[in-house]
């Protein structure tokens, strides 16, 4: 792949990528992935009961202070590969019978993943994104995505930079997923009730930020009409988030209350209320390059 001035998502850094990358998310231009296997964690129209093929991608441009994979997100640990052994690889999860090609973090390597889509898949894919992407590059993915699973996790400047170093992170996050349900419409099912087409907004709740979580489904319920919404309670205080006073705790009941509470008194039936033990490390897939390299053919 050829080397480009990446300005792909809204940090804008303008980074050469080729072999190396300098950029933001320090990534390459070729994908660079940790794991590729069927996942059984995610809301249950996306794992259903055969799994979602999960893609993990290396490298991040949020890099949040709490990210649960740091060593992806961070350290940028994962194994480069080509387009076309992406592409190897959906069909590789389809014939272990996933339900959809589960994109897991993908913003960054929007280039590839749009090449490696350029012909039809037999399952959905699901772009499960940070949310933080610009408008203009979504709309290349028309056509080639059917599910996106983005975060909304601000809508406070402070919060965005204090946690993400992203102060803009609503002013782009907003727009996308507008730009997100505009490509799919509503949340369509099939006879077995997994996903078909559609836009489910995740929402995880930090300690100490309940109100702005109140804020963000009030968002949700007046301005985005027809998504579904997945409200998480699984964080923990991974990464750096130990040097952050508030984040290094674990929520508490009070905390989780106010804001399950709140979903239902507005009416957002349509998706997902994480109960608050969810929160443990078993739900965090081990990154051991599973399905990266390409299987050993028989002589």
């Amino acid at each position: 792949m050829e080397e480009f001035l990446c300005k792909m998502c809204p940090r804008n850094c303008g980074a050469l990528r080729g072999a190396t990358g300098t950029g933001y998310c320090g990534m390459g231009a070729l994908p660079r992935i940790a794991r590729a296997a069927p996942h059984y964690d995610e809301e249950p129209v996306i794992s259903g009961t055969r799994g979602s093929g999960a893609v993990f991608f290396s490298g991040c441009s949020l890099q949040c202070c709490f990210c649960q994979n740091y060593a992806l997100s961070h350290e940028g640990w994962g194994e480069e590969i080509s387009v076309a052994r992406l592409r190897e690889i959906y069909f590789e999860l389809i014939a272990q019978g996933v339900h959809n090609i589960n994109l897991v973090n993908p913003t960054h390597f929007a280039h590839a993943i749009r090449e490696s889509l350029a012909g039809p898949l037999p399952v959905p894919v699901v772009w499960n994104s940070g949310g933080y992407e610009k408008v203009e590059m979504l709309r290349t993915m028309e056509g080639r995505v059917q599910v996106y699973l983005p975060d909304l996790k601000y809508i406070s400047p402070t919060s965005a930079e204090r946690y993400s170093g992203a102060a803009d992170y609503f002013e782009y996050a907003a727009p996308a997923i507008r730009e997100m349900l505009r490509q799919t419409g509503p949340v369509e099912l099939d006879e077995d009730g997994i996903i078909r087409r559609g836009t489910i907004i995740r929402h995880l709740i930090l300690p100490g930020c309940a109100e702005e979580s109140v804020r963000i489904l009030d968002f949700i319920r007046e301005e985005l009409p027809g998504a579904w919404v997945s409200l998480m309670a699984q964080y923990l205080p991974f990464g750096d988030a130990a040097g952050v006073d508030e984040l290094g705790r674990r929520l508490t009941q009070e905390e989780y209350d106010r804001v399950a509470d709140h979903l239902m008194e507005i009416g957002l039936e349509d998706g997902f209320i994480q109960e608050i033990s969810s929160s443990d490390e078993k739900y965090i897939p081990k990154f051991d390059l599973t399905g990266v390299r390409a299987p050993e053919k028989e002589n």
